[in-house]
């Protein structure tokens, strides 16, 4: 994810922190300390233990407390998202990385059509995990309370895993809420897909992650609580964007890029004059060509590879100057689907298909775009 920095890896998996967590943690920090006493007598009633605050309201010690309790929330929050990963690895799906972000955590997975008697215990074993948090810190609490003999150090004690009790055990109802594409949604379209199609289970699931969407975002406004707006922005996108990913899926899921690949490909070869090449991409509105050289594909022209190079200095430059050498290609057996991903995650609009080393065709988003239109007739 763009804007992300990695700190680490567990279990092989790259850990990244994206810049919107180091945005919020200093906020947390600061509404956490400033409630500090309200929620000190708040966990006092929930555990029924007495809590001291001498040490809890000296000096700084609320923005420290504060910021503490901030970063155990997001190590909950990894907890969370390695639980699934781990799950996922289990299943043979391939995870690129978890990133930490503003509201929460996002595994990055390798994974074609979703399969429900996968997904149902992958998406379970994250909420649980977070149950388990809570209520290991929720115990700690007690522990603290007995054993501990100065009370300054036990109420500090109580507090930080009082609070991560709460929160982490909070996480674990709110992520088996059924909006998808949460935790719970995924419970819920995993059931679904055990008496319809998949398509259609998404289809359902996203309508009713939709719905939570409006809903968070209503309270989210009326509240001025920006992390519900952000979270209800985050559940209508992901669910419109699953729902879209799924059809596509079923809708391509016999069609191989063979099956649709344009066999009439218009190329150029590595020493030809950049201008000639901006004239050729007006005159047939084609924005990439493939460059070919005996016969063989060498790298791919595009209209961002021209705007990459000053206007002044395209007239002396010839294609092999600025061509794109690392050219990403598909076999005439791949499915259309595969070819869809790469182009949605590397963003490109082409992908040039390579039989026994030789130029077979090409395939571009908008071919993919018009099959989709005529498979959905």
């Amino acid at each position: 994810m763009n804007g992300s920095l990695k700190i680490g890896s567990l279990y092989g998996i790259p850990i990244l922190i994206h810049w919107t967590l180091l945005l919020i943690i200093p906020i947390f920090a600061w509404i956490i300390g400033s409630q500090i006493e309200l929620t000190s007598d708040l966990l006092s009633s929930v555990y029924r233990v007495k809590i001291d605050q001498t040490l809890i309201t000296a000096g700084y010690m609320e923005f420290i407390l504060g910021v503490v309790v901030a970063l155990g929330l997001f190590a909950g929050v990894l907890v969370h998202e390695m639980a699934h990963s781990i799950v996922a690895q289990k299943k043979g799906i391939k995870i690129n990385s978890i990133t930490l972000l503003i509201f929460g955590g996002i595994s990055s997975m390798e994974e074609g059509m979703p399969d429900p008697v996968v997904e149902l215990p992958m998406a379970l074993v994250g909420p649980l995990t977070s149950l388990a948090v809570g209520l290991a810190s929720s115990v700690f609490v007690y522990i603290s309370h007995l054993l501990i003999s100065s009370p300054p150090l036990a109420g500090v004690l109580v507090f930080v895993f009082g609070y991560l009790g709460i929160l982490n055990i909070f996480l674990f109802a709110f992520n088996l809420l059924p909006a998808f594409p949460m935790d719970g949604g995924r419970v819920l379209r995993a059931f679904l897909a055990k008496r319809m199609p998949l398509h259609k289970a998404t289809r359902i699931a996203a309508d009713v992650g939709r719905i939570f969407a409006v809903i968070f975002g209503i309270f989210g406004i009326f509240l001025f609580n920006p992390i519900l707006i952000l979270i209800a922005f985050f559940i209508y996108i992901g669910a419109s964007q699953e729902s879209t990913v799924v059809k596509y899926s079923f809708l391509l899921k016999d069609v191989t890029v063979g099956d649709m690949m344009s066999t009439d490909v218009m190329t150029v070869g590595p020493g030809e004059p950049v201008r000639e090449v901006i004239d050729r991409m007006y005159a047939s509105k084609h924005l990439g060509f493939p460059v070919v050289q005996n016969d063989v594909l060498v790298g791919i022209v595009t209209l961002a590879d021209v705007h990459k190079v000053p206007p002044i200095d395209r007239e002396a430059m010839i294609v092999k100057d600025i061509m794109s050498r690392e050219v990403i290609t598909l076999p005439p057996s791949a499915p259309v689907i595969e070819a869809l991903r790469i182009m949605s995650v590397n963003n490109i609009g082409r992908i040039p298909v390579v039989d026994q080393d030789r130029l077979a065709g090409i395939v571009t988003r908008t071919d993919i775009l018009k099959v989709i239109e005529l498979k959905e007739i």
